[in-house]
């Protein structure tokens, strides 16, 4: 095989991929405008959650060490 036959075989194979993509995105079932939304605020306040959770066990591990050096 020449190698403009390869290169041009290489582009083919490119063009193949990118139209099967689309049509596998045309397939998604994209969430809605109120359910992205609705996740967005369940991964917010989960994040929020556990940074909160993170933070006390902080403050509980700084005392306990604190009091262990005294």
């Amino acid at each position: 095989m020449s190698f403009l036959a390869r290169i041009g075989a290489g582009f083919k194979r490119t063009g193949a991929y990118f139209r099967e993509s689309w049509l596998e995105l045309k397939k998604v079932k994209w969430p809605t405008r109120r359910e992205l939304t609705s996740y967005t605020l369940v991964v917010l306040g989960t994040v929020a959650a556990m940074t909160l959770f993170f933070y006390v066990l902080d403050i509980i591990f700084n005392f306990i060490i604190s009091l262990i050096m005294r």
